[in-house]
């Protein structure tokens, strides 16, 4: 079969894999790999990366897909971890829900998701980016009501993709 007509399936990928505790293990020799060996190497951006017919995959998107058949626009790992492909532990997402359940940056500087210094205002300022927009809501004295409004909205606004950081 040539590589341009193979179509991944959930059956397929039941023949090649064992899927146990969050990683997939080969059912197959291939290549250096062998019967019972852990699938993946890892990529530079943090994620484990499984190659099949010359293709590489995500193994988190390859979980998924052994599990439920299909793979969804994006797959946002619940607790922030790109290394715990635990299935309980992925979700269908689109692209906004994936990104509210990031951790906070390195950039920040509070130390607190959605919270800034405002120099001009000589405040603690809250803004959220709300679908694809940022939004303020409000500058406050005191840093640690500033914190709970952002982690309100945050609940409001992200549900269940809300990360505090």
């Amino acid at each position: 079969m040539a590589d341009t007509d193979f179509t991944l399936t959930k059956d397929y990928l039941h023949q090649i894999f064992e899927y146990k505790d969050g990683n997939l293990y080969w059912k197959i020799n291939k290549g250096v790999a062998k019967t019972g060996d852990i699938t993946g190497c890892f990529s530079p951006s943090g994620y484990l990366n499984t190659t099949i017919n010359r293709k590489t995959y995500r193994t988190h998107r390859l979980i998924f897909m052994w599990h439920y058949g299909f793979f969804p626009e994006e797959i946002d790992h619940e607790d922030g971890n790109s290394l715990n492909n635990r299935i309980e532990n992925l979700r269908p997402a689109n692209r906004g829900e994936n990104c509210r359940n990031r951790t906070l940056t390195n950039k920040n500087k509070s130390g607190i998701k959605g919270v800034s210094w405002c120099k001009d205002r000589n405040k603690w300022r809250v803004q959220l980016q709300i679908n694809g927009k940022k939004l303020n809501f409000g500058d406050y004295n005191d840093i640690d009501y500033a914190k709970f409004i952002a982690d309100a909205m945050r609940y409001k606004y992200h549900k269940e993709f809300a990360n505090h950081g």
